[in-house]
């Protein structure tokens, strides 16, 4: 095993970006960094490279920062003797006795001496490396019994009372389930063990038990776990980071470099006391070249690591990464789970490989789960302990297992490799062969073979190795050398019973730094934001543009800063994101820091990019609109607006830092934004808030920093009446100033201007000498929602655990028969399941008349295919020329290492990649035409169904869509529940699919992708990509027994495959073997026992294959398959000049003549068309599935009917009972408003939800043109409304009649009619439309917060269009919120009396002699309004409104305007759904890209580099 890259091998082109980014003579320049590496003070001239990396790793007082900082690396020479030292020690396990490293010295680098040295200096300065055994004696754990539960409906809520009785039941009658009993074991330092078992039997409990990971058992653990002498819960309490479990799945953050991600580890673990007192940056850099080398991912240091969604190295290399990470860690103790699914053979062999380096340079301890282990995985192990339905029923060393079971009466079948033999034990469905005479004494269920089990010697002879080696371990000395090392290896600054390595500051530095590099890293997020908040500054801005400095602009002026504050506590919201905490579950579990350290981290890195965006957008508002232009003022709107913004943002995080999920998080962020809008009182001023919500604006900072913003802009201004002086105009020309007064809050007697301090203390009750005391509240507000975040995070789990459970569909027969039965899993059947003689599950002679319809209607041909994407800025051509064909009847494999283009060719021929495709492909010799893809099948490598839906329903939906409309429905249903008994699937038919780990399992989802494929009954070709990936190894063989079944029923099937055991690769008949760049090695058939392909390599010089070998393991090692080997042949160019080349070429040439000349049958006017049904028919089904699925998420309609019933209590009882006064008639248009703004984040969670829909479409049923995407879009909308409709019911009598104003059925059912019926129709494709535009969910929400704040900035209400700047009122026209607008609050308006209040009346004196009526008569015949006391002389009060109708005429919302508004909403609403279908067709079905962000993310880049 060579770990060094070759040139052509690394640099031929693959998706991965590792392959891409990789350019082998660059990298060798840079390694030679370390050859003339001056920087080394002690580095001779005659030092050799193996002695300068003797000195790295052991000298001390050098300083290698700037090396480290020139990314430096180990030279090609040092590399490879590292690389030898890593083969030597993967293949040593502790049955082989002590290690001896003398055979891999050569001259000049001394691998033995290194490591020698290292640890012979660390013991001289007493640096103590741990390890730890472990013990584990009578061990079990259990849970909440939730193997079967009923699934819920929107029914349950509509019969709330019996729910609840039934749930109360439930409670009561819940059992705990024993997950695992009487589990024995001993592993010494640096041994591995092996855990097998089937899905579901514990093997990932036995891993977290192990690992001390044991909160989420809800029934506690028994029976002792000890590492070396320490009790489980000592070691957790005090060392917990020498314990590590690594999940099966890759969690990282995508957009870190490898490099990043390693370093972080490392310097997170870094011990204070070093050998030979090594420099911090040394270790790091040395730690990582080391780690990185011998994984082979030197040359993906400056690559992303990327994950589903974002591009980076391939998945093994991800894997790898993974282990290295977890090795930074430094644990004694690691347990993996599942580590190698989804990895090719050749790289899961490198895998474990990887494990047993470091047991035995570490002399860590390793527990591992594996499925798919190969004869050459299980042979790296020392033990293998075997679990059936949560007991054990072996443990002890590797070469021993087979022969206990053989003693037992079971015999491993020949080419069967040992884990799949000891697996297939405990499988009821296996594949057994039984020893003659032995068919009724051998175990056959669990509780059997764990009897079995405790009687025999070996059992006894493991009780006596643990109470040896307990006798041996002197737990005094074992515990002060762990309190000693753990005391070296601390900061200084760290707490005595830390058991983190560096100290809680640095802690928070490095992963601050980690949060720069992340947001730099996905820049894209960050210049969205920046641009978002510029676009929105500039369009504000303009909207009040130089806002009038009199009276009339006052309320605008405290606009401009209300939307500042609201506009940024939106950016808060929108920030909610839950895709980090599996990551700090990951490193909270490694112990790397404490998540607290995380958490004040994140708020410290995303500042300044905050500000950047805050800063553009402040400058832009504020002197366009006008506001005070003083340095004071600026400073001060500054100051708080970035304070408010941060305290928002934090009470943000602080909250999704409690919450479980994103939903919980936006339903209660929601209320709070609810809050932030009424609260800060721009929209209800203190004096008219009610008590009962009062305390509400006390507890937000809002509050605080509207008001320090208010008295800075209004300090010591005097505002000009500006147009509201009292009495004016004709016949009040020349009358003193002391007859006339300002009709403003605030004013004076005799005084033409308003000061606005007196403004704000009459409307706010605002002090101007409170802004500094507001300051220090700001800061109590920033601190407190800061630490309580960090408090929060530190203790709160990330993320919820929990055991597997099947959910049946509400009230499946199913459901009711699970529940009886005690336990299923033992009862007698399974006993007769046995037989002793090998056989698979189904019987071939009972299933074959199953599959006679299956028959293919031709051979696929494809010949010289080349597909070629665009890549940064040139071409790469990521398949060369492979031609190849499929024949009824037959089963080809296509195979090669992660990163070939497997999936790519199965796309390619699939007619699903976008791109430059050359080559032919033909069925039966002719084109493809538009049925290809209904007419083929698809099984793709990611299981993705509708949660809601059972499996029964998801092939029923499947073939009623895929197959001709003239075949009866019965009939296709007959032909599903057929596919039902061949897939085994009858048990979970009535199931939900649900979610990973809350519905089906791996297993089921895979039988559930193949089975969709099937009942389409495809007659070209079925395409399966990586059908056997996570699966174990008897599942695989279930599933391709299944296949094999259909090829031999003339089905045509091309099969990627990842892990193949001998008996699985067999099964095929031909193979298609790609190396990377897409080029073909090797093509024809495998032949019996593998024989014609093993002639082929071996006559072409690879090694000979021995007996005992996989095949498809061997092919891959000679062709240097897996990131880390390499080969010296380019197995492509044998391949083009043998002879085997030329023959296959001939037989498509051939077949392609062969065909073309017959008739093909299939070509009937039906096989011909692009769909198999009816649009009306498609539309039927389609429409009964989206609402089936709606119907059934209750998650979902829960929190629409929370938003819905919570918001309209919060505003009916914040503006109960506005009364009659001038601020009342406010006070109903703001509750009419913030009723409209209320669809903000409705819409939100409808785009949530109907992402779902649109991702599995366009990934699944698109390709397979099941029906027509416009119903996608149009169900949807149909689904959404009934739900609106009722919900909204809810919201209007709970906020509309606490508002006490009309009662009558003529204004109440219109405001109905209005908001309940016609807002939901708009509002509802609004946000679908926004959804189907965009390229994902994030960029949906920001343009829909982006739309959003135009509809309704400019609909009339936080600026009236009266202010509006000339070229705004065409917006204030288009606006379809301010026909809403005025519909709603004309309705709450119309003929309403106005009473002013006290402070509201305007008070001046009459000329002498007249009375105020007299006075003002000819002023009131022309103006609004009316006077209190018409008959005085003196101190007339002035009221500016009479009825509500005139304040109305003032916002522009006329009563009569109703009907003529209601037309318009219908022109709206059609243009939404039309709209929606469009630009669905234009971005998603034509493909046209309108803003391309990462184009923009390009631009700027090459911006910022040209001014560097």
């Amino acid at each position: 095993m060579s770990l060094n890259q070759s040139d052509n091998h690394s640099s031929s082109g693959s998706i991965p970006e590792s392959e891409k980014s990789f350019n082998g003579p660059e990298v060798r320049d840079n390694m030679e960094t370390l050859s003339h590496a001056a920087t080394f003070q002690s580095f001779r001239n005659d030092d050799t490279q193996a002695d300068r990396l003797t000195r790295m790793l052991t000298n001390p007082n050098e300083d290698v920062h700037s090396v480290h900082q020139k990314n430096y690396t180990m030279s090609d020479d040092v590399a490879s003797k590292v690389e030898s030292l890593a083969d030597k020690l993967s293949k040593h396990t502790t049955r082989n006795g002590d290690l001896d490293l003398s055979s891999v010295e050569d001259v000049g680098f001394n691998a033995h001496e290194i490591f020698e040295s290292f640890v012979r200096d660390a013991n001289e300065q007493n640096i103590h490396i741990r390890q730890a055994g472990v013990v584990l004696e009578d061990v079990g754990c259990s849970g909440l019994d939730s193997s079967a539960l009923e699934g819920t409906t929107f029914g349950n809520i509509l019969c709330l009372p019996y729910t609840i009785y039934k749930g109360i039941k439930a409670k009561r009658g819940t059992k705990m389930k024993k997950i695992l009993q009487n589990i024995n074991g001993l592993a010494k330092p640096g041994e591995m063990v092996l855990v097998l078992g089937r899905p579901g039997a514990g093997c990932s409990s036995f891993l977290k038990v192990t690992a001390g990971e044991i909160d989420q058992f809800a029934g506690g653990t028994e029976g002792e776990v000890s590492y070396d002498g320490i009790p489980q819960n000592e070691m957790m309490k005090n060392y917990k980071a020498d314990v590590i479990y690594n999940g099966e799945l890759d969690v990282h953050f995508p957009h870190l470099t490898v490099q990043q991600t390693l370093d972080f580890a490392i310097a997170c673990k870094t011990p204070a006391r070093r050998v030979n007192n090594i420099s911090r940056s040394e270790y790091i850099a040395s730690t990582r070249e080391l780690y990185a080398t011998i994984f082979g991912l030197r040359h993906t240091y400056q690559t992303k690591v990327g994950n589903d969604f974002v591009r980076g190295v391939s998945g093994g290399e991800r894997k790898r990464v993974s282990i290295a990470e977890a090795l930074a860690a430094r644990g004694t103790v690691y347990c993996w789970d599942n580590a190698t699914r989804g990895l090719d053979a050749s790289t899961a062999l490198e895998y474990s490989k990887a494990i047993r380096i470091m047991t035995n340079l570490l002399k860590s301890t390793a527990f591992v789960t594996i499925y798919q282990a190969s004869e050459n995985i299980y042979e790296c192990f020392d033990k293998v302990t075997v679990i059936h339905s949560g007991r054990q029923i072996y443990y002890g060393l590797i070469h021993d297992a087979k022969k206990y079971f053989d003693k037992m009466g079971y015999e491993c079948p020949p080419r069967q490799v040992t884990a799949e033999f000891l697996t297939a034990i405990t499988d009821p469905n296996g594949f057994h062969q039984i020893k003659p005479g032995y068919e009724h004494k051998v175990p056959r269920t669990a509780e059997e073979f764990e009897t079995y089990w405790l009687n025999s010697p070996e059992f006894t002879q493991l009780k006596q190795d643990i109470q040896d080696y307990k006798e041996q371990t002197n737990v005094n000395e074992v515990e002060s050398l762990y309190k000693k090392s753990m005391a070296d290896e601390k900061s200084k600054y760290a707490r005595k019973k830390s058991y983190y390595t560096v100290s809680f500051w640095e802690q928070v530095r490095l992963c601050t730094q980690r949060g720069f590099q992340r947001i730099y890293g996905d820049k894209s997020a960050t210049i969205t934001n920046i641009v978002a908040a510029i676009v929105q500054s500039f369009v504000s801005g303009s909207l009040y543009y130089n806002t009038p400095s009199s009276t009339s602009g006052a309320f605008s002026r405290g606009g401009v800063l209300y939307f500042c504050l609201l506009y940024y506590s939106l950016m808060g919201l929108a920030n909610i994101s839950f895709d980090h905490r599996p990551i700090l579950q990951k490193h909270k579990g490694y112990s790397l820091y404490h998540p607290a350290a995380e958490a004040m981290a994140s708020t410290i890195s995303g500042f300044p990019f905050r500000m950047l965006g805050l800063t553009c957008f402040l400058i832009i508002i504020f002197f366009l609109s006008g506001l005070n232009r003083t340095a004071h003022t600026f400073f001060t709107v500054y100051l708080f607006l970035t304070m408010c913004s941060e305290a928002i943002n934090g009470l943000f995080e602080m909250i999704s830092a409690g919450c479980d999920n994103i939903s919980q998080a936006n339903s209660i962020s929601g209320i709070l934004m609810l809050s932030i809008s009424m609260y800060s009182t721009y929209m209800i001023q203190l004096p008219s808030m009610h008590p009962w919500f009062k305390w509400i604006s006390y507890i937000l900072p809002i509050r605080y920093a509207f008001e320090s913003m208010l008295n800075a802009e209004f300090h010591g201004r005097h505002m000009s009446c500006g147009g509201t002086l009292v009495p004016s105009g004709p016949g009040y020309t020349d009358i003193s100033s002391a007859n006339q007064v300002c009709a403003f809050v605030g004013s004076k007697p005799g005084q033409s201007w308003v000061l606005g301090d007196d403004y704000l203390n009459e409307t706010f009750t605002y002090k101007y000498k409170n802004t500094w005391r507001n300051f220090g509240i700001m800061w109590c507000f920033l601190l407190g929602y800061g630490v309580i975040k960090a408090v929060v995070t530190e203790y709160k789990r990330p993320v919820k655990g929990g055991g597997d459970a099947l959910i049946f569909k509400k009230g499946a027969k199913k459901f009711e028969s699970v529940m009886d039965e005690e336990s299923a899993n033992d009862s007698i059947d399974i006993r007769e399941k046995y037989s002793s003689t090998g056989s698979s599950a189904s019987d071939d002679d009972d299933s074959q008349p199953m599959f006679e319809d299956l028959k293919s209607a031709g051979a696929f041909i494809w010949k010289d295919v080349c597909y070629t994407i665009p890549y940064d800025g040139g071409m790469r051509q990521l398949l060369d020329n492979v031609s190849g064909y499929c024949i009824p009847g037959t089963m080809t494999a296509l195979m090669g290492e992660s990163g070939a283009g497997k999936t790519t060719l199965l796309n390619t021929l699939a007619q699903r990649n976008v791109g430059i495709i050359t080559g032919d492909m033909l069925v039966s010799g002719r084109p493809i035409d538009s049925s290809f893809e209904r007419r083929t099948g698809y099984v793709q490598q990611q299981d993705i169904h509708i949660a809601e839906l059972t499996v029964r329903e998801s092939l029923v939906f499947s073939a009623r869509m895929r197959r001709q409309q003239s075949i009866p429905d019965e009939e296709k249903c007959a032909y599903v529940e057929k596919i039902i008994g061949l897939l085994d699937m009858e048990e979970y038919a009535e199931a939900l699919v649900g979610a990973v780990g809350n519905g089906l399992n791996v297993e089921q989802r895979k039988k559930l992708s193949i089975g969709v494929e099937l009942v389409a009954k495809p007659d070209v070709l079925l395409f399966l990509d990586e059908p056997t990936s996570g699966l174990d190894s008897q599942s695989s063989w279930s599933i391709i027994q299944l296949l094999r079944k259909l090829a031999e029923a003339g089905q045509s099937i091309l099969c990627t495959i990842h892990q193949p055991s001998a008996t699985l690769f067999e099964q095929f008949d031909r193979l298609l073997l790609l190396k990377k760049g897409g080029q073909t090695v090797y093509f024809g058939d495998i032949g019996e026992n593998s024989k014609t392909l093993l002639n082929y390599f071996e006559s072409h010089g690879a090694r000979t294959c021995t007996k005992e070998e996989n095949p498809a393991e061997y092919i891959l090692e000679a062709i240097g398959a897996g990131a880390t080997a390499s080969v010296q042949a380019d197995w492509h160019d044998i391949w083009v000049k043998s002879d085997e080349f030329v023959a296959s070429n001939n037989k498509v040439d051939a077949l392609i003549t062969e065909f073309s000349q017959k008739k093909d049958d299939s070509d009937t006017e039906d096989n011909q068309s692009k769909y198999a049904t009816s649009y009306m028919y498609q539309f039927r089904y389609v429409y009964l599935r989206t609402a089936t699925t709606f119907w059934r998420n209750l998650d979902y309609i829960m929190a629409k009917m929370m938003l819905m019933t919570v918001g309209g209590l919060y505003i009916g009882f914040t503006f109960y009972d506005p009364g009659d006064s001038h601020i009342g008639l406010q006070n109903a248009m703001f509750a009419a408003f913030i009723s409209i703004v209320i669809s903000a984040p409705a819409m939100n969670q409808i785009q949530a939800r109907a992402i779902a829909a649109r991702e599995l479409f366009e990934v699944r049923e698109s390709k397979s043109n099941m029906f027509h995407w416009s119903f996608v879009l149009i169900t949807q909308y149909l689904s959404e409304l009934p739900y609106h409709l009722l919900f909204s019911a809810i919201f209007f009598v709970s906020s509309y009649f606490p508002l006490r104003i009309h009662f009558e059925a003529s204004a109440s059912a219109v405001y109905y009619l209005n908001y309940s019926v016609m807002f939901q129709l708009y509002y509802v494709g609004l946000g679908l439309m926004v959804l189907y535009m965009a390229p994902n969910l994030q960029s949906a929400n920001i343009i829909l917060g982006l739309c959003l704040s135009f509809l309704i900035a400019f609909c009339g209400v936080v600026q009236p269009k009266s202010l509006m700047p000339g070229f705004w009122t065409f917006m204030w026209k288009a606006s379809p919120y301010t026909y809403f607008v005025q519909n709603l609050i004309g309705v709450l308006l119309h003929k309403k009396p106005v009473i002013c209040s006290k402070k509201e009346y305007s008070y001046f004196n009459p000329p002498a002699g007249e009375t105020c009526g007299s006075y003002m008569a000819n002023f009131l015949k022309s103006n609004t309004g009316y006077i209190k006391n018409p008959n005085d002389t003196s101190n007339c009060g002035y009221c500016i409104y009479s009825v509500g109708d005139e304040y109305l005429s003032y916002v522009n919302a006329e009563y009569s305007h109703q009907w003529r508004n209601f037309g318009i909403y219908w022109a709206y609403i059609v243009f939404n759904i039309f709209a929606m279908v469009g630009v669905y067709y234009l971005i998603h079905v034509r493909q046209t890209k309108l803003l391309d962000p990462s184009k923009i993310t390009k631009l700027v880049g090459r911006i910022t580099n040209r001014k560097k």
